[in-house]
């Protein structure tokens, strides 16, 4: 009988481990960054965190990946789904494509958004990620309710010059890693943090050079041909843009391609204002967010 009792208590025991290590599991698979296929094939990692609608979908910049929102996940998660996506070539995701066009990171991020199941999204783009929202929301205009640029979109209308093209592209050609620390360096305000600012510099630095130039030169281009500003005439949601105080902002020329626009601008901020000013910033992000989440009734 005293053999069957402590046979009955170890299964017990046995089963409640069991359950709290399945459990625990479950709960740690749910943390992990996940991989989806791209419309050509390309894998692309994500990371879901947090609920409640509309869900909010970050994606990064030039030759960054999900890590430079590490200040807004755990703040925003706490009534939102939050979702992070590393763009192709960048970051856990693959980098198999020739170009990596601003449409082909539009393909990314819809990718993400129609596996995650969001059907009310707001796409929020650092830098290269205002003109990548701006494509991805083309592709799915049932579902984004309205973008939010980070220090970005200043002016669509900038004229560049194949000149100006040219000059920019050429010194990443032929030495990436000073021209891109050159390049980076200038986005950023003295006084920062000295400790994340020379992350940043080593981090940008060290992107793939291939998929980094492919990617500037595709962006820079839209600027050349007027895309950058056309790509927006086919959206009839709103444009807010969180932005530092080094560049001035053109705000008839955003408006004359926009749905509406308008912009919260942080004085002395600089291009990573997400992550050396992240308080204000991110209050600045939940203003823009409640906004336009408003302007659609949510």
């Amino acid at each position: 009988m005293k053999g069957l009792k402590r046979r009955g208590l170890q299964a017990l025991v046995f089963g409640f481990v069991f359950t709290v290590l399945v459990i625990g599991a479950a709960s740690a698979q749910a943390d992990w960054p996940a991989v989806v296929l791209s419309r050509d094939g390309t894998p692309i990692s994500y990371e879901v965190h947090g609920t409640g609608e509309p869900t909010l979908v970050f994606v990064h910049g030039w030759s960054c990946d999900a890590r430079y929102w590490r200040e807004q996940v755990p703040y925003f998660s706490k009534k939102h789904r939050v979702v992070t996506v590393d763009l192709a070539g960048h970051g856990h995701s693959g980098m198999g494509r020739e170009r990596y066009t601003m449409a082909s990171f539009g393909e990314d991020v819809k990718a993400v958004t129609e596996t995650v199941g969001s059907q009310t999204v707001i796409l929020v783009g650092h830098s290269m990620g205002g003109s990548v929202i701006a494509e991805a929301a083309r592709l799915m205009p049932e579902r984004v309710i309205g973008l939010v640029g980070v220090d970005t979109l200043e002016n669509v209308e900038y004229p560049m010059t194949r000149e100006e093209f040219g000059a920019m592209i050429s010194p990443f050609e032929k030495d990436f890693v000073s021209a891109c620390r050159r390049f980076v360096g200038e986005m950023m305000v003295p006084g920062s943090d000295p400790a994340l600012r020379d992350w940043i510099l080593a981090d940008m630095s060290s992107a793939p050079p291939a998929v980094a130039i492919s990617a500037m030169r595709e962006m820079l281009s839209q600027y050349v041909s007027g895309e950058a500003a056309r790509v927006f005439e086919s959206l009839p949601i709103p444009v807010i843009t969180v932005n530092g105080s080094l560049w001035p902002i053109d705000y008839a020329a955003n408006r004359r391609h926009m749905f509406s626009y308008d912009a919260i601008v942080l004085e002395k901020a600089d291009h990573f204002l997400m992550l050396n000013r992240a308080k204000e910033f991110n209050r600045a992000l939940e203003k823009a967010i409640l906004e336009l989440a408003r302007s659609k009734g949510q």
